[in-house]
């Protein structure tokens, strides 16, 4: 484990929604399996918190393979959502999440998703009534099928309708996951906060194809999937920074980060917190080792707590 004492130095807690995370380095969905697959890699309490897998009311099988690729300075992936659905993350995966969360305080962050509202609210009701999840993510980038397959997070109606729905039926501070394949994403991340969000967290993935030339088909079997990695940071970074001059509402940054001068970058950008998605595949202590990283950048930096350097680019 990377050695670094703890409780001394820079003071690196924030604040989201009114949940107090030790550090703003998260570990984000999709790329942390459910928590508990990490625990004998990473020592969870160097970690801020962590989001699971997106769950859903029933378990998915997801998309068929290859549904993974490496692209330059970056991945591509259309895994399609596959989860075991909310009663068995209950059963099977939350007595462990929360046996995490009492020894180490990292949080647990919960990512939702669905493909109508009524989705959404149902797997929120179930989650509702357990302990151990600090608060629930919801997934804006899904097609409403409802409505001919509009995306919740590029229909502005759509997603205000969806998040007031979970606003009203959630017990825990709600935070909305959104999608950069839109025109104005600081237009959208101003709805969900006018619909009651807590918080937002961006980018997703954004939308891409890649071609093996030889077979000229699409390397993704579904056609196309998402792109992540460095490729897409420093449109990450321009995208929170627009979104944090137009909501009052806590900002989770997220796209490429690798390095702790990556996750200050967002900082600068506006954000409270961060989170680290596909640096996990090549190295899975790589949120670990970017939350100490953070600490010592600070130090070294004389930034006595953290929170100073949110909104901090100059002009």
């Amino acid at each position: 484990m990377v050695q670094e004492k703890i409780g001394h130095g820079p003071d690196m807690r924030v604040v989201i929604a009114g949940v107090e995370f030790t550090n703003p380095v998260i570990a984000a969905s999709g790329t942390f399996g459910y928590g508990t697959e990490f625990e004998e890699i990473v020592d969870m309490s160097r970690l801020g918190g962590f989001v699971t897998k997106g769950l859903s009311l029933a378990a998915m099988p997801g998309n068929p393979a290859p549904r993974v690729i490496e692209t330059s300075a970056g991945m591509m992936n259309s895994i399609g959502l596959q989860n075991m659905g909310v009663q068995a993350f209950i059963a099977k995966r939350l007595p462990v999440l929360q046996r995490i969360t009492r020894k180490t305080n990292a949080k647990v962050l919960v990512n939702v998703f669905g493909y109508t509202v009524e989705d959404y609210l149902a797997v929120v009701r179930i989650l509702n009534a357990v302990d151990g999840v600090a608060m629930y993510e919801i997934n804006a980038s899904c097609p409403n099928t409802s409505h001919g397959g509009a995306l919740f997070g590029t229909d502005s109606d759509l997603l205000r309708g969806l998040i007031s729905a979970v606003k009203n039926e959630a017990k825990r501070p709600v935070m909305v996951k959104l999608s950069p394949n839109v025109t104005n994403i600081a237009h959208m991340a101003w709805v969900a906060q006018d619909a009651g969000a807590d918080a937002v967290s961006l980018v997703n993935t954004f939308v891409a194809l890649a071609i093996d030339v030889e077979t000229r088909k699409s390397r993704i079997a579904n056609g196309t999937g998402g792109l992540s990695g460095p490729a897409i940071k420093p449109i990450a970074v321009r995208m929170v920074n627009e979104v944090s001059r137009a909501v009052q509402i806590p900002i989770v940054g997220m796209g490429g980060i690798l390095t702790a001068e990556d996750a200050v970058e967002f900082l600068l950008a506006g954000a409270t917190a961060v989170q680290v998605g596909t640096a996990s595949y090549a190295d899975p202590r790589a949120t670990e080792k970017i939350a100490v990283g953070l600490k010592r950048w600070c130090a070294a930096h004389n930034v006595a707590r953290v929170t100073e350097l949110r909104g901090g680019l100059l002009p």
